[in-house]
């Protein structure tokens, strides 16, 4: 399912999502199935595990309906607004899945008196916010996939998931197959990746891969050392079926506000936009996140940056963190460290932010490189 839309949460390209996605805290009471009774299933090696995971986004992928919950908590300052940076880092976000095929599915992430639905119905995909009553119409050329709304996304299904994770696989991840487990009533294998370089807060990821059609139902992260789940993303209910008809069908709402992209002419402009600032230092399990600290504002001041678009909510969930982070300094410069038992966040004195699932040294040695390229640069 890589060709399913990412929904675009504000707080999703806000924060270092390429992070979260593989880095976050869930508390004990998970809403996700967790393991029971070992089930019997043909044994499998990790090679042959893998190889199913990385083929699960093919048109091969069975029809399923399900629901997905993804639970995350940094023990951050809490908020009751979902689309806030503080609602992403604490709490579950539910999506309910119903999938046929590349260009046929729909995906509804539900909020507090609100909905935010992609429907692919095979030559349009569309996006419908009800909070603003909008819609937009992409236009799919014949043979292509249904867009990324919001390509640096977190991965909002296990299969999505489980593809990002797969990125880091290679000499650095040592790869191994555990007891098999139950999720969401499914038997399944649980695949094991763990970063060798001790320099990643990352312990392991734990993939269970449905043991009758391969398709992953859940995907855990640990903490190194940590024996609970720091992040999790799985069905809490699954069938594969072929959804019904009108599941996969749509009209905008009257009254809505539509607007109109034909992808074959052009890509899909919106918020992903601000993006293009950020950049990435390293590879694999060590790749940090650099990006302008635009919008955070030092101990001491008040409110957002002027200009920075961050709601008053999100600016004092981040301003609560910089009062809560360490003052270090080094040959980099210096600034602020918030650290996490998965994620370690740089804020320098120099308007930058780095970020990483890495040890505090990394941030240094990234923000290093960063400012002497800067130096260099005409």
């Amino acid at each position: 399912m890589a060709g399913v839309p990412k929904l675009s949460r504000r707080t999703r390209w806000a924060v270092p999502v390429g992070v979260l996605a593989i880095t976050g805290a869930v508390t004990a009471g998970s809403l996700i199935s967790v393991a029971q009774a070992s089930p019997g299933l043909p044994p499998r090696t990790p090679a042959q595990l893998l190889a199913q995971v990385a083929d699960s986004s093919n048109p091969q992928t069975p029809p399923l309906t399900g629901t997905v919950v993804e639970t995350t908590s940094l023990g951050l300052p809490t908020t009751a607004d979902p689309t806030s940076i503080a609602s992403l880092l604490t709490g579950s976000h539910t999506v309910n899945v119903w999938y046929s095929s590349p260009r046929h599915f729909r995906l509804a992430v539900p909020g507090q008196l609100s909905e935010t639905d992609v429907i692919a119905d095979g030559s349009t995909v569309w996006l419908w916010e009800s909070t603003a009553n909008s819609v937009t119409e992409y236009s799919l050329p014949a043979g292509s996939k249904a867009p990324a709304t919001s390509p640096a996304s977190a991965p909002l299904t296990p299969q999505q998931a489980a593809q990002q994770v797969l990125a880091a696989v290679g000499k650095t991840t040592a790869v191994s197959v555990d007891s098999n487990v139950t999720v969401a009533g499914q038997p399944a294998y649980e695949l094991v990746l763990a970063p060798k370089d001790s320099r990643s807060l990352v312990g392991q990821v734990q993939i269970a891969v449905d043991g009758r059609n391969g398709v992953p139902l859940r995907l855990q992260v640990f903490a190194r050392g940590a024996s609970t789940p720091a992040f999790q993303v799985g069905y809490t209910a699954i069938q594969f079926v072929t959804p019904a008809p009108a599941d996969l069908s749509f009209s905008p709402p009257p009254g809505a506000k539509v607007t109109k992209v034909n992808l074959g002419s052009q890509q899909p402009a919106g918020p992903d936009s601000q993006l293009s600032n950020v950049s990435m230092i390293g590879s694999g399990w060590l790749t940090v996140l650099d990006l302008p600290s635009a919008g955070l504002t030092t101990p001491g001041s008040s409110g957002a940056a002027p200009g920075s678009g961050g709601s008053g909510d999100s600016a004092a969930v981040l301003n609560a963190l910089l009062h809560s982070a360490t003052p270090v300094s080094g040959s980099w410069g210096s600034g602020r460290l918030l650290r996490t038992s998965l994620v370690s966040v740089l804020i320098t004195n120099g308007g930058r932010m780095f970020a990483g699932a890495v040890q505090p040294s990394v941030l240094y040695t990234a923000a290093g490189q960063a400012a002497s390229s800067t130096s260099q640069a005409p």
